[in-house]
């Protein structure tokens, strides 16, 4: 009889706490990883304005692309967090 009790509050614990936890936890791991894609594209940002002072073209391209990306997944991700702190 015990035994069965244990279980329907384990499952019960499993069902209402758990998922109190991660969900929270999931949307802070998505802001902190958008923070560093942002923080990412900024340094590639300079990175290209720097080359475009210098002349350097092929650089400055490569940079520029690897700024779009990094902040494309940075906004990205804040949008997943606000999404699943929605939810």
């Amino acid at each position: 009889m015990r035994q069965r009790q244990a279980i329907r509050v384990g499952r019960q614990f499993y069902q209402h706490i758990i998922p109190a936890i991660v969900k929270p936890a999931h949307a802070l791991w998505n802001e902190v990883i958008g923070f560093i894609f942002l923080c990412l594209g900024a340094s590639f940002g300079f990175y290209s304005a720097r080359y475009a002072w210098q002349g350097k073209t092929g650089h400055m391209l490569v940079a520029g692309a690897a700024t779009f990306l990094m902040v494309w997944y940075g906004v990205d991700a804040f949008r997943r967090a606000n999404k699943i702190s929605r939810s």
